[in-house]
């Protein structure tokens, strides 16, 4: 499934930080740049701690990222953009934070729309600095180039991929997710271990890229239990900041498979959180993938902790155990999703064809809708 022959380009930003304290990377970087005018972009909980970012002048805050953004929680940050007039805009949060900072860094000057900039490279430019402080361990948004926000007329995801959303400081300081909740511990990191799974499945996997996934789903296999836990583990809270960022390299260059296809109607449907929706199908498409992709199913089971094998059903029971004994709720009936709704998110997740024809193994919307009702 790796292909030594072909060409990638190793996508990162341009200058890391990480580590305990990293933060204060962020006023060195203002006062490099002599920012003038920043704008953060965060949801509410993480716009109350705006001075952990010690920016040295008057900060503009975008508070209301949703947990799921759509077009109008875009366009409502567009509005404080152009009015603040930014010259550095700071995505300050988990995904939905840095996705929509990403947009409105490319958004807030010029003439471009979204609707111009769906899909990849068609960003023209971007003339504002752009720095990212993830203060969860899930997406690795702080080191990829894509952002999604919900169309909320036809509930789907719209992506824009671009060079130009790549972020000129990543800021990965592990002690600002020390607060993060254990259930939102444990799906924003099967969240980091899903990038870094399918990137390594993928029919674009890349031996290059392969360093980053395996790396990281044994950093999730190691820390992901302990910090579920132990939320003060600082060892374990590095760890899985380390695999989501491993996880944002992956996505650059190789992307994700059929487990984000089939995780996103559950939450443009349903609002069910990301890195859950995600937690709840992995199980499912990892079993799936694996005849397609064995020796590297086997790697990532032994990557968890588990026996190599070659059987997908021990395979799924493997997964599945990993994801409850992190407490995580396996059950669509219990998230809210009605039955009849299967069928229909069934359609929409087929239809995700920049993933799904990523995946090592030809999935129809039979098998999703299989997927969907053994979840059920």
């Amino acid at each position: 499934m790796t292909n030594l022959s072909a060409t990638i380009e190793i996508i990162r930003p341009e200058a890391i930080e990480f580590g305990s304290g990293a933060i204060n990377a962020v006023a060195r970087f203002a006062r490099a740049k002599d920012i003038r005018r920043p704008l953060v972009i965060a949801d509410a909980f993480n716009a109350a701690r705006v001075d952990l970012l010690g920016l040295p002048r008057e900060v503009t805050v975008f508070g209301e990222v949703k947990p799921e953004p759509d077009v109008p929680n875009l366009e409502k940050a567009l509005a404080v953009a152009h009015a603040a007039q930014p010259d550095l805009v700071l995505g300050f949060g988990g995904g939905s934070a840095m996705d929509l900072a990403k947009l409105v860094a490319v958004l807030c000057t010029g003439d471009q729309t979204l609707a111009d900039v769906v899909g990849p490279d068609k960003v023209a430019g971007r003339s504002v600095a752009l720095v990212q402080v993830p203060t969860t361990s899930g997406t690795g948004s702080e080191g990829g180039i894509r952002a999604l926000v919900t169309d909320p007329v036809t509930r789907s995801k719209l992506a824009v991929q671009s060079r130009f959303m790549l972020a000129d400081l990543a800021v990965v300081d592990p002690d600002l997710t020390m607060s993060v909740p254990p259930q939102v511990t444990a799906a924003t990191g099967v969240d980091a271990l899903a990038h870094c799974v399918e990137a390594f499945t993928s029919r674009k996997a890349h031996p290059a890229i392969d360093l980053y996934a395996i790396e990281g789903i044994r950093l999730v296999g190691r820390h992901l239990a302990r910090a579920v836990k132990d939320g003060s583990d600082r060892e374990a809270r590095a760890g899985l900041a380390l695999a989501s960022l491993y996880g944002g390299f992956c996505l650059g260059p190789v992307n994700t498979t059929a487990g984000h296809a089939v995780a996103y109607p559950l939450g443009t449907r349903h609002n069910i959180p990301h890195g859950l929706a995600c937690a709840v199908i992995f199980p499912h498409t990892l079993a799936f993938n694996m005849p397609a992709v064995q020796d590297k199913t086997g790697a990532v089971l032994q990557a968890l902790g588990a026996s190599a094998m070659t059987d997908p059903a021990a395979a799924f029971e493997i997964a599945y155990r990993f994801c409850t004994d992190l407490g995580i709720e396996m059950r669509l009936s219990a998230l809210g999703v009605a039955a009849d709704d299967l069928g229909i998110m069934a359609a929409e997740a087929h239809a995700i064809r920049r993933l799904l024809d990523n995946n090592p193994r030809d999935l129809s919307a039979e098998a999703i809708l299989k997927m969907y009702r053994a979840a059920f």
